[in-house]
């Protein structure tokens, strides 16, 4: 598997655990001190990875057999760093995500989190 089909692989398991409201998931994706912003009902939102779960969980899964939106736009990676521009939905709401992954003891892990909620 190529560095980039690795960062991918990670990118997928970000939006499926949002989509199923999956904690395992989310954690496993990313860093425990990544953080997650954007600009959300008119003022920063800047939340822990805690944080982020909480808010996911509290929205829960999306409907029973439908698939997540997840539209990867760009993946650059240079050695250990990379960024990913995603753009996917989440309760009801689409977001385009830039996403910043550092690889750490061999794994692929989101650390940055910065979003913008489309209207």
């Amino acid at each position: 598997m190529s560095e980039e089909q690795s960062v991918e692989a990670v990118v997928h398991l970000y939006v499926d655990g949002m989509a199923l409201a999956h904690a395992g998931a989310l954690r496993k994706a990313f860093h425990p001190n990544a953080s997650i912003i954007g600009n959300y009902d008119g003022k920063v939102e800047w939340l822990s990875l805690n944080e982020f779960i909480d808010a996911v969980a509290s929205e829960g899964p999306t409907v029973a057999g439908s698939q997540p939106l997840i539209q990867i736009e760009a993946i650059d990676v240079t050695g250990d760093a990379a960024t990913v521009k995603v753009v996917d939905e989440f309760a009801g709401m689409r977001f385009s995500d830039y996403l910043s992954l550092l690889k750490v003891e061999g794994r692929w892990l989101i650390v940055n989190k910065v979003y913008h909620l489309h209207s």
